[in-house]
């Protein structure tokens, strides 16, 4: 498979305004390539904006919103005339066990993590045929691999941000364009710290089980952020991120029903969303 030339080229991120997101824009804009940035939070978009060198557009929307994306998506394209990949990094977590959890907040986190994903991969499709050579590449998660206790909704939109991308590689298969998932474990960006958890759970709490998760992070941003950009270069169907994302893949072939006994008592402290603080 031809490999991809991102320098000179058009890179679209999902997320870019933080964490995972605004890395791989500053690595590749310090490697040449032309950036379209797309978060809601305009004010970090603009920040981060303007301290790129190179071609850097900044694009404002909720990915949940399907007819906006889509005018976002025709927006890009005007920019931007060569496009040739897609990076997803747009998503949130939340804490909280089934009972714990209102059907209203599952649903904004699948909406956010699952259909922003599929909304702006749809609406930039086309875009990316037009490319002689394209690449998406959909960031998933090691919750993707295996879901824990207190991660319901997030490894459900995970799952099925996995499936997504394999269906999808599928059915591009034999044209221009390739897909791929990419699954960290462990980086330091803070999703955990600031992401959501069920109204049903005393702040303190959810306080420490965001900590107990942050505390088990080891890998550096700058550190992923090189692997995804290789992944999407060489244009990889699967790439695991950080020694635990590995060592779960492995874990999870070997004990496919049983593997959670292997992690329960590791993830104890940062599923416990029950216990008082005392």
């Amino acid at each position: 498979m031809r490999q991809l030339t991102l320098a000179g080229h058009t890179t679209v991120i999902t997320g870019a305004a933080s964490g995972m997101g605004a890395e791989i824009a500053r690595q590749l804009s310090d490697a040449g390539a032309h950036l379209a940035l797309v978060d809601h939070n305009a004010e970090a978009l603009e920040s981060l904006a303007s301290e790129l060198p190179g071609t850097v557009t900044v694009h404002v929307v909720d990915l949940r919103d399907d007819e906006a994306v889509t005018k976002t998506a025709a927006a890009i394209t005007a920019a931007h005339p060569q496009i040739n990949a897609l990076i997803t990094c747009a998503g949130s977590s939340m804490l909280g066990t089934l009972e714990q959890l209102t059907m209203e907040e599952m649903r904004w986190l699948v909406d956010v993590n699952l259909w922003g994903t599929v909304s702006i991969t749809k609406a930039l499709l086309p875009a990316l045929r037009a490319a002689p050579a394209a690449h998406i590449t959909h960031l998933a998660s090691v919750y993707a691999l295996a879901a824990p206790a207190g991660r319901i909704p997030y490894a459900m939109s995970k799952f099925a941000v996995r499936g997504f991308s394999e269906a999808l590689r599928h059915e591009l298969e034999g044209s221009t364009v390739s897909v791929g998932a990419v699954y960290p474990a462990g980086v330091r960006t803070g999703i955990i710290l600031h992401g959501r958890y069920a109204a049903a759970i005393d702040p303190a709490v959810a306080a420490r089980a965001a900590s107990a998760q942050a505390a088990m992070y080891h890998t550096e941003p700058a550190d992923a952020a090189a692997r995804i950009i290789r992944a999407t270069e060489r244009r990889r169907a699967r790439t695991m991120v950080g020694r635990e994302a590995r060592l779960i893949d492995v874990l999870v072939r070997l004990s496919p029903t049983g593997y959670w006994r292997a992690m329960r008592g590791t993830l104890r402290q940062a599923t416990d969303t029950t216990t008082p603080v005392s």
